[in-house]
């Protein structure tokens, strides 16, 4: 099998401690090219625009590549409160370089009636957010959130949505490969796919749809996920953009040193899809 060519990046939340300054040397000291920023990270979070402006000079300067500022939540509950939020967050991804804007799903189990419904308020949304993106020249990346909560599980309704508003050139799909599994999802849409997601789950005490975001670790020998299957199938089926670290469970994001951790799991993903 010919080796497929990886390219990872890093997700704040891999070191929310970290500043987007520091979070960006710390990519670079790894070797990679793109970082993605977060606005739930405290006070690293891309709150302010003359901040932003600077992280964008700063990975100019760099040779960086900031690939989002994650995250706009909820996307598909759309109204005037979230028509500014996104006005807001799309201003400081477009002031810090960024390629494009998360767009997160509600998660809360809120009932938000029958199918139909929800896919008429998930269109809505996009052709909302369609002029607020296309005005700062961002992408907006659909992550569906697999858990049985989530009024967006699915990728395959996200680009059902996509394709009804004709958004096919404004909107890309996040693949979470953690939300892939979680959900049970099967197909993959290589060919809508902007952005991949990897985090590793290894506990083996509990099922699919009892994981939770504490239980994301970085990919290991013990991944109960299957990342290295799911990147095989990204890669052969034509996906060719980053894949980027997405940690939430403590034992990580705590870490005082980081990097050889993140390295560890480049290279058991590396020598596994190649393998």
């Amino acid at each position: 099998m010919p080796q497929m060519n990886l390219t990872f990046a890093l997700n704040h939340m891999t070191a929310p401690g970290l500043s987007a300054f520091e979070l960006l040397d710390a990519a670079k000291a790894l070797g990679l090219k793109a970082v993605e920023l977060r606005n739930d990270v405290a006070d690293n979070s891309v709150s302010e625009l003359d901040n932003a402006r600077a992280i964008g000079t700063k990975a100019t300067a760099l040779g960086m590549e900031t690939l989002s500022i994650n995250a706009l939540y909820p996307f598909n509950i759309w109204n005037e409160e979230r028509a500014a939020q996104a006005e807001r967050l799309a201003e400081l991804a477009a002031a810090c370089g960024a390629t494009g804007l998360v767009l997160c799903p509600l998660n809360d189990g809120s009932d938000l009636g029958p199918e139909e419904q929800k896919q008429a308020g998930l269109e809505q949304a996009l052709q909302g957010l369609r002029p607020i993106l296309e005005k700062h020249g961002l992408k907006g990346f659909v992550e569906p959130l697999g858990f049985p909560i989530s009024s967006l599980r699915l990728k395959k309704d996200a680009v059902a949505a996509i394709k009804a508003v004709g958004g096919e050139d404004c909107f890309a799909l996040v693949h979470d490969t953690f939300h892939h599994m979680v959900a049970g999802e099967t197909e993959f849409f290589p060919e809508f796919t902007g952005l991949v997601h990897i985090s590793g789950v290894e506990d083996t005490a509990i099922g699919y749809e009892q994981m939770l975001d504490a239980h994301r670790v970085l990919v290991g020998p013990q991944d109960r996920l299957n990342n290295i299957g799911q990147i095989r199938t990204l890669l052969s089926s034509g996906y060719r953009g980053y894949l980027s670290f997405e940690p939430f469970a403590r034992e990580i994001c705590e870490l005082e040193q980081p990097l050889p951790v993140v390295q560890a799991s480049m290279q058991c993903i590396v020598e596994g899809v190649n393998g």
